[in-house]
């Protein structure tokens, strides 16, 4: 009866003096026998399953009983009414006067459908949304598994499928380097996945014609410095000043491999490192094939390489006194101590019109007081400098990134007892931090242009 009934009957029953359940059903089947007829009657639609269970709940109290009748119903909405008024002739319970009330007939069916129409809702909102894609999404997704699938390993980093088989490579940065190159038909791309290159692509480029294409900021210079220093690197191509290799398009990708410079033109300090001196001299520049079937132009025929590897520490050595050089600058210029329009004649006689004399000059002890007071003091803090060499505030190192934020005077220097991580880099530079000196430096896949990071302990090498 429950999977076929349509219909509920609730009514209410009220009698004079204590009843039971059994009286107020022997009165319902006794006083409607007849009543409607046979097809109607009530114990012959109990047996043919048309009526179901009658359910009767009744109390008593103060004299008077009172409860609730539920009969489930699986005839139509005609022969259901007439049943239920039918309930409403009952005047008597047992030996006691009683009243019976019809107060709602309930379609069984109504709540299934709401039911119906709530599911089919929900159905329709999350059921297709992963199944339904525009054709242009459908290409995309295609395009990427392509991509993706093209992406191999050598030695644990990503690399195109060409590395490993072909007569040249082109080191790159990371893996979205890898596919980026990947997605325009390069397929000789490795990636060094960090400033510390891996020793099985310092060997790779011994064997191989390598190509450092490798972003246009800090962390490409540190990389290519490295590489130089580690490995063989023939030629040099970068995007333009500020980009990133995975940024590119299809054209600015090639341009910049067609453009690239032999290491020697790159490594001269009175060469502007630019491919197009080559092109504007004159000199004839022949394409050489690369592993992905693309030209790319050689070294000028009369560019000779280096007759042997020991002219690679001279141009490192000028590395180290440029780095030692930026330093000084950049301590000088963050404590604002030096003022060279306040100076007298003397003293400019005294430090002389040579800018490399002014270098090699005692600098300030201000930031280095900084730098014992907190770093070499094991402080476990941060102190924030503005371009007077003025404290703005002290911290803990671990608000050091929450309160870079938030001062109310943008800081110049911030002079940190502990690591400096590629987050706090990255939000330092983002409110106007040029120099970060720090008890250690951590690994910086980017390092911004416009911070100079020094550890505390490259600080004092160059104090006077």
């Amino acid at each position: 009866m429950e999977d076929t009934e349509k219909y509920l009957i609730h009514a209410i029953v009220t009698a004079d003096g204590v009843v039971e359940r059994s009286d107020v059903v022997g009165a319902i089947f006794g006083q409607t026998e007849g009543l409607l007829g046979d097809e109607l009657d009530l114990p012959e639609l109990r047996r043919t399953g048309k009526v179901g269970r009658i359910d009767v709940s009744v109390g008593s109290g103060g004299g008077e009983s009172r409860g609730t009748i539920t009969i489930a119903s699986s005839l139509d909405k005609v022969e259901t009414a007439t049943l239920s008024a039918a309930l409403e002739t009952i005047d008597r319970v047992g030996p006691c006067r009683a009243s019976f009330r019809v107060d709602e007939i309930e379609d069984v069916r109504a709540a299934k459908r709401r039911e119906v129409v709530d599911r089919a809702t929900e159905l329709l909102r999350t059921g297709f949304e992963d199944s339904v894609m525009s054709s242009a999404e459908i290409l995309a997704a295609v395009r990427e598994h392509v991509r993706v699938a093209d992406v191999t390993e050598y030695e644990g980093l990503p690399a195109g499928p060409r590395v490993a088989d072909g007569d040249a490579i082109i080191v790159v940065e990371g893996r979205s380097d890898v596919l980026r190159l990947l997605s325009y038909g390069i397929k000789n791309a490795v990636a060094v996945e960090g400033t510390n290159v891996p020793d099985p692509i310092a060997s790779l480029t011994a064997e191989r014609t390598t190509t450092a294409f490798l972003d246009a900021d800090r962390g490409g210079d540190l990389i290519l410095e490295e590489l130089l220093q580690v490995g063989s690197v023939d030629y040099v191509a970068r995007p333009p000043a500020g980009a990133s290799v995975e940024d590119l398009d299809h054209h600015d990708v090639f341009t910049a491999l067609q453009n690239k410079t032999p290491i020697e033109a790159a490594g001269d300090p009175e060469s502007s490192g630019e491919s197009t001196d080559l092109v504007d001299a004159g000199e004839a520049v022949e394409s050489i094939p690369a592993t992905d079937g693309s030209a790319t132009p050689a070294p000028p025929a009369e560019t000779e390489p280096p007759d042997s590897v020991e002219e690679r520490p001279d141009t490192e050595s000028a590395s180290a006194v440029d780095d030692s050089r930026s330093i000084r600058a950049a301590v000088s210029d963050a404590t604002g101590a030096v003022e060279r329009s306040d100076e007298s004649p003397a003293a400019e006689t005294a430090h002389g019109p040579d800018e490399s004399e002014r270098l090699d000059a005692p600098e300030p002890t201000d930031l280095y007081a900084h730098v014992d007071a907190i770093v070499r003091a094991d402080s476990g803090q941060v102190r924030f400098l503005d371009d007077a060499g003025t404290v703005i505030e002290d911290a803990p190192t671990d608000e050091a990134g929450d309160l870079v934020e938030t001062l109310s005077v943008t800081p110049t220097v911030m002079v940190l007892d502990g690591k400096v991580s590629q987050q706090l880099l990255d939000r330092a530079a983002a409110v106007g931090v040029s120099t970060i000196i720090a008890d250690s430096l951590g690994q910086f896949v980017k390092r911004p242009a416009a911070v100079d990071v020094h550890a505390a302990e490259d600080v004092a090498d160059h104090a006077p």
